[in-house]
Order: structure tokens, then C-alpha cells, then sequence
């Protein structure tokens, strides 16, 4: 089967199509003939030899696929070959066939081609835990989402939405901001020109917000303090401009916070499989009645997966970016 390939890891590295033999399911997997696989900014620091994958996952690149089950390995109930899905791995997406483990797979969703289904597993799966789990959101909370334009961002935003809370959103474009108010942000904020913190006390009557979506890191952790309400939660899941800050946590204190910091990748089956549970029973509705959907910003053939991290690297897409089989 054909395969992306990542030569001179580093930060020259590049990607080169090749070719390897198809993987076999194991106990509780199945084979999915991929028609397309998500970008992450965890394959561009997997590529630049920043995050290596867990033991026991596969090289390659790729943590989220669509397709149709082409095998079925012992104990994988729940699908039948020729079904189509969408599948959160631990790697191996960059290729013409993936093995997911079937407590991280759902179905291609109601109105969602399976071309675009690859834009959901680890955008929901990450927008969900943070949100739901480390951040205890309850009914009728405020969520501010950095990063709105990104793929994690633009489901978070819409998830937020539909589910009735109060969403403001971060973002550094005029086209990024217009892209979070129209998936339901009330207030988007441009990061380049607006303090962020200064603007959520205005539209919260100096209140705060309940819970902060971070992925930026850097001076945001001490900004995102000040822009927290009471009794609020802070979750990283990211640190693009550094996960070292000085921080006066007398604020912390006062305001009685929780910092939290979450990665994916790692987690045990199980709980990967409680996550996949709230989605369906949860986001996959909302998507089929048409209240959420997958923004793509564009696609790539496997054999250009280059180009589709450069995409990625200069920061300007929105939503998600796809390689297609």
C-alpha cells in the first residue's frame, strides 16, 4: 500500500510517498480503506522529531481517518465491511489503509460525505474532553476559544452553540473573525489588534468567562487568569508560542481557578471509548440535523502531504486540512 514517509526528521524534514505492506487487524481492530486523513499540528512536531508516537503506535503519520472498513480483526464488533467511517488512532493515517481500534470509531455522520468525516474524530474527540471533562462545563456557562479558525477551534465554537452556551472566540484574520461569528461565537475577537482580556471583561460586565480553551500557551496563560471568572477553568492543549511564562498566581487564589493541561494520543482505550460514547450520543446527532459540520479548508493528494503541512505551518487556513487516498 502506499504510504507517506517522513525523511530527514528535524526542521527540514520531508515527506515522501512510498510504499509498505497493508497492516492486519488485531483483537479489537478493524482495517479502514482510507479516502482521506486529517492534518494535525501534532504530525508537523511528530515530523520535526518533537513528539514521538506511544509505544506500540505505528510510525507514520496520521491520527485521524474516513473510509470503509475493509477487514474486521477478533472481538471488533459493531461493523460489518464496505461501512463507512471515521475513525481517532494513535498513528498510521498517511496511507492507503489504517488500523483503528473500534473503541475510537464512529460512523460517517448523516448529511457528512466520507471524504469530510476525517475532519471530525480529533477535532471532537479534543474539543469534547477538554471542554466536558477538564473543564466541567455546565449549562448556561460562557467558553472562550482560542484559536477559533482552527480545526479543534470551529467545532468547539459550534458545539458551544448549539449546545446554548456563550461563545467568544479568538482569531487573526478579518475572514477568520467573520468564520467564528457565523459558527456562533457572540464576540470574535482579532488577536493582532484586540486584547482579548480587555474585551471579555467588557462584554461579561467585568464578569469573566467560565471556561478558557487554550492552545496558545506563552503570555496567554497569565492573560487568560485575568480573563477567567470566579471559580473558573483554564485547560491547555497546546502551547504554540511556549509552554514556559512567568505567572503571578495570587489571582489563581483569589478567583479560586483550576489550571488544567490535557494530551490525547496517550489515553488508555477505555477512556477513549467513553469519549466516542458522548459523541454519539451527543455530537453526532447534532451533526446529522445539520447544527454542526465539518469546515474544510483544503485538500491534498497524499503524495502532496508537503504541501498540506506547509498549509498548516503558515498559520492562514481555517478549519481543517485533509489529505485524500
Amino acid at each position: 500500500m502506499k504510504v507517506i514517509r517522513i525523511e530527514n526528521p528535524g526542521p527540514g524534514y520531508r515527506l515522501v510517498l512510498g510504499e509498505t505492506g497493508r497492516p492486519d487487524p488485531g483483537p479489537g481492530e478493524i482495517l479502514i480503506k482510507v479516502a482521506a486523513s486529517g492534518i494535525n499540528r501534532a504530525d508537523l512536531l511528530q515530523a520535526r522529531g518533537h513528539y514521538p508516537p506511544p509505544p506500540g503506535a505505528s510510525p507514520i503519520l496520521g491520527l485521524e481517518v474516513s473510509g470503509a472498513v475493509a477487514e474486521i480483526g477478533p472481538d471488533a464488533a459493531g461493523y460489518k465491511i464496505g461501512d463507512e467511517v471515521c475513525a481517532l488512532l494513535t498513528g498510521g493515517g498517511y496511507a492507503e489503509y489504517a488500523l483503528a481500534h473500534v473503541s475510537c470509531v464512529l460512523p460517517v455522520p448523516k448529511h457528512v460525505t466520507v471524504m469530510d468525516a476525517a475532519a471530525l474524530p480529533e477535532a471532537h474527540f479534543t474539543a469534547w474532553t477538554n471542554l466536558m471533562d477538564a473543564g466541567r462545563l455546565q449549562p448556561g456557562e460562557s467558553v472562550l476559544v482560542h484559536g477559533g479558525a482552527s480545526g479543534i477551534g470551529t467545532a468547539a465554537i459550534q458545539l458551544l452553540a448549539a449546545l446554548r452556551h456563550t461563545v467568544f472566540a479568538t482569531a487573526g484574520s478579518e475572514g477568520k473573525i467573520k468564520t467564528c461569528m457565523e459558527l456562533g461565537a457572540r464576540r470574535a475577537i482579532d488577536y493582532r489588534n484586540e486584547d482579548f482580556v480587555a474585551v471579555i471583561k467588557e462584554e461579561t460586565q467585568g464578569r469573566g468567562v467560565d471556561v478558557i480553551l487554550d492552545m496558545v500557551g506563552g503570555d496567554y496563560i497569565q492573560r487568560n487568569i485575568e480573563a477567567a471568572a470566579v471559580r473558573g477553568r483554564i485547560v491547555n492543549i497546546a502551547y504554540q508560542k511556549g509552554a514556559e511564562a512567568r505567572v503571578n498566581f495570587a489571582p489563581v487564589i483569589a478567583k479560586r481557578l483550576t489550571l488544567a493541561a490535557t494530551t490525547l494520543r496517550a489515553r488508555t482505550t477505555e477512556e477513549k471509548a467513553a469519549i466516542r460514547d458522548a459523541l454519539a450520543d451527543t455530537v453526532w446527532p447534532l451533526i446529522a440535523e445539520r447544527r454542526i459540520r465539518p469546515v474544510i479548508d483544503g485538500v491534498y493528494p497524499l503524495a502532496e502531504a508537503i504541501k498540506a503541512h506547509e498549509r498548516m505551518a503558515e498559520g492562514s487556513h481555517t478549519g481543517k486540512i485533509l489529505l485524500i487516498s
